[in-house]
């Protein structure tokens, strides 16, 4: 008999709030993070030991995702204008994939003008498709496969900012080939550790706003439309130089 984790209802506190905070916070990371974007025995490594921390179990059939996404362990994934499904089964995950998957689309959508779209979420053990590990997390709900885009900027986009996620040590990517797409294991208390660090952090910006950059943008614009300097804006989003990309979020200097 499989056993059932009763610790899958903790972690849904404060999701609802956190999920107000859609945009990712600090600057885009470059395309050179997708170079990390390899998959590995260590990679699978680490996404089994964060299942086996949040206690989670290997859903075995459909049945099971149904019992619990009744039970709140699972959350349907409901696309909206940022996002699409295309042929998922089982419309369910982790609530912290689906905070995740919130947050990315919507500024995936800003920066490349296209939805963002999930070909996979939760699957359970005896649907896994031939080519499928025996060690993914899939059955787990913590796992969330994303469409390669036909667009090399937007893949270029997705790929820097899914590796300075990896490097911040709140997920596992991996761009796989046959069929090209990115799977993607959120560990989810780390991931929403790292999300309340961000609400925390804008909640206490009291004079400070941010900007989402817009195609066509530059530092010398948008300090000439929000009344600050180039420099100011460089000290305040730790920028060394003034490559910026559509989608990133900059904080703007306070007001002097």
């Amino acid at each position: 008999m499989k056993r059932v984790d009763l610790s899958d209802s903790m972690g849904l506190r404060g999701i609802g709030c956190l999920l107000a905070a859609v945009i990712l916070a600090g600057s885009v990371a470059s395309p050179a993070f997708a170079q990390s974007l390899r998959g590995s025995a260590a990679s699978l490594d680490r996404q089994n030991s964060v299942a086996r921390q949040h206690d989670y179990t290997f859903i075995d059939t459909g049945d099971r995702i149904e019992y619990f996404a009744s039970k709140g362990w699972l959350v349907r994934i409901r696309p909206n204008r940022n996002f699409q499904l295309h042929a998922v089964s089982f419309p369910f995950a982790r609530p912290e994939v689906s905070l995740f998957v919130e947050r990315l689309s919507q500024q995936y959508r800003a920066a490349c003008g296209e939805q963002l779209v999930v070909t996979s979420l939760t699957r359970p053990t005896t649907r896994q498709p031939r080519n499928a590990s025996e060690r993914s997390v899939h059955p787990t709900g913590m796992a969330i496969d994303l469409r390669y885009s036909r667009n090399r900027n937007c893949r270029n986009w997705l790929e820097g900012v899914l590796g300075s996620l990896e490097g911040s040590g709140v997920l596992e990517a991996t761009r796989e080939r046959y069929p090209a797409h990115y799977h993607v294991a959120i560990f989810p208390q780390q991931y929403a550790s790292y999300v309340g660090g961000i609400t925390t952090r804008s909640a206490d910006r009291i004079a400070q706003v941010d900007y989402t950059v817009r195609s066509g943008d530059s530092l010398w614009t948008i300090a000439r439309r929000h009344g600050t300097t180039v420099d100011d804006l460089r000290r305040t989003n730790g920028l060394r130089g003034s490559r910026i990309y559509a989608g990133q979020v900059l904080e703007l200097p306070e007001s002097r």
